[in-house]
């Protein structure tokens, strides 16, 4: 099994920052990208950002200057550092990453974090 755990919500005022992490455990071979997805009430599951195993990252337009992805390929963990939130940064954001279970298993299969809560205060 694999498992995406998330951290790092909470309540910030706008203007403020956080970072969120999210580490992947379990029957992990390569982890080929992982991101950050948010979904914030009524409205459909968006992309915030993404970077792949040799680092080239891509962001939403609303985000890029503000948030900052990385990961740690070693610890198979992923950052959000988010800068300058805005009341309409509030949302779950979830951790997501694309992950090959095996050397045996060609195939890569998508795994989704609980979420956790950020709400950004005006």
């Amino acid at each position: 099994q694999v498992q995406l755990v998330e951290s790092g919500g909470g309540l910030v005022q706008a203007g403020g920052s956080l970072n969120l992490s999210c580490v992947a455990s379990g029957n992990i071979f390569i982890i080929n990208v992982m991101g950050w997805y948010r979904q914030a009430p009524g409205t459909q599951r968006e992309l915030v950002a993404v970077i792949n195993s040799g680092g080239s990252t891509n962001y939403a337009d609303s985000v890029k200057g503000r948030f900052t992805i990385s990961r740690d390929n070693a610890k198979n963990t992923v950052y959000l550092q988010m800068n300058s939130l805005k009341p309409e940064d509030t949302a779950v954001y979830y951790c997501n990453g694309e992950i090959r279970r095996s050397p045996v298993l060609l195939r890569s299969f998508d795994y989704w974090g609980q979420g956790t809560q950020v709400t950004v205060s005006s």
